[in-house]
């Protein structure tokens, strides 16, 4: 009976010591209570589970490199480091204001008359004709790493506009360009590249080879050019047409090399045809390519036959690269379905630009920019965005 008396006083202590509600919630381990008179508390040691989210690790480093991986999203989150910031951490757009008033003003009109009448508060920015002008800007003022880079302009056939194209092309780029951009005459049939410009001079590509070992710098390569009001420089071909023949796949190099010196762009206007001596050292520089391709159906048959001769002879990635100018001035364009010539050579390259329609061009006289159609000069400085931006990938 005295055992039993004991054992009741034992549980009656039991239950005064642990709340019925902790017994409901808490599973106790039977070896870790003292069942002696003597010991009468419970010790019961729970553990805190870190809940870490998914593609994180819990960090249990509290030394002197604790946090310190520091990144711009951990400081916008606003986490705190043990450790001075690195300069990665000063990047522009932590550090530039672009808030309105620090946005670059409005070009013209009403934006920029409100801009300043509110002492340069309010400024809504360019209006979307003139954002567009300043994107197509940036394109054709692109970097251009490696050296020189070539880009011949021709065809198959004459009569096209390949002269117009290359002194558009030309022209577009040399008036947003900050670097130097040459056209040269290559057409050893006497070409008329150089009456596209304002002639400055009576040198041709004959005195570029004759004087070339004399040639100590720009200075005295310039006084051979002819250089436009849009910074573009001209190089003519030979004048006398006795002498014409005589320019050949050697006198190009010499030309080419000398240019390559002094300047960022050279465009090449080719003679009509594709099989002269001076087509194979124009096209085994060539990093980009312009074809020329009038708006009839002959003309159009015909430039879609030399971007075949072209990838027979092993320019195939040239020609996948290239860029077609479709002129749309030539004889019979209004008989044709312009739409059709140009998805048949969308299939064929990287791009195409219709040249429209100009009474400035037509007249085949000096060219002045900023004196022709605004569609003219927009198919101009689109060409010159796209040849730019194949340049840019060239190696």
């Amino acid at each position: 009976m005295a055992e039993k008396s004991e054992r009741g006083l034992i549980r009656r202590r039991k239950k005064e010591e642990i709340p019925s509600s902790e017994l409901s919630t808490t599973s106790l381990d039977a070896g870790s209570i003292d069942l002696t008179p003597s010991t009468t508390s419970i010790k019961v040691v729970t553990e805190a589970t870190a809940i870490v989210p998914q593609g994180e690790t819990l960090s249990t480093d509290t030394g002197p490199n604790a946090q310190a991986g520091y990144s711009r999203r951990d400081s916008l989150r606003g986490d705190a480091f043990d450790q001075p910031e690195p300069a990665a951490m000063l990047t522009a757009d932590r550090l530039i204001d672009v808030s309105p008033k620090n946005r670059t003003a409005p070009e013209s009109g009403f934006r920029r008359f409100l801009y300043f009448l509110s002492l340069k508060t309010i400024n809504l920015g360019d209006n979307l004709r003139t954002r567009e002008r300043k994107a197509t800007d940036a394109r054709i003022a692109a970097q251009l790493d490696g050296g020189a880079k070539f880009v011949p302009v021709l065809t198959r056939k004459g009569g096209v506009g390949k002269t117009t194209v290359t002194t558009l092309l030309g022209m577009a780029m040399a008036l947003v360009r900050e670097d130097r951009v040459i056209a040269i005459d290559a057409n050893p049939d006497r070409g008329t590249l150089a009456e596209r410009v304002s002639k400055s001079t009576r040198f041709t590509v004959r005195d570029v080879v004759n004087r070339a070992a004399a040639v100590d710098g720009f200075t005295d390569f310039s006084t051979m050019v002819s250089r436009d009001s849009t910074r573009l420089h001209v190089l003519a071909s030979d004048s006398d047409p006795m002498l014409s023949e005589a320019f050949d796949e050697g006198d190009y190099n010499v030309v080419a090399d000398m240019a390559a010196r002094y300047y960022t762009v050279v465009l090449t206007d080719c003679g009509t045809g594709i099989v002269h001596s001076v087509m194979r050292p124009t096209l085994q520089r060539a990093n980009g390519l312009v074809v020329v391709s009038g708006g009839s159906v002959d003309e159009a048959r015909l430039a879609s036959e030399t971007l075949t001769w072209l990838e027979a002879n092993g320019y195939g990635d040239l020609v996948r690269g290239s860029v077609v100018a479709l002129n749309t001035a030539t004889q019979g364009t209004n008989l044709v379905k312009l739409d059709e010539i140009e998805a048949h050579f969308k299939s064929r390259v990287r791009a195409v630009v219709k040249i429209p329609y100009d009474p400035a061009l037509a007249a085949g006289s000096v060219i002045k920019f900023d004196q022709l159609h605004k569609n003219t000069r927009e198919a101009a400085r689109e060409l010159a965005a796209l040849v730019v931006e194949g340049l840019a990938k060239s190696k």
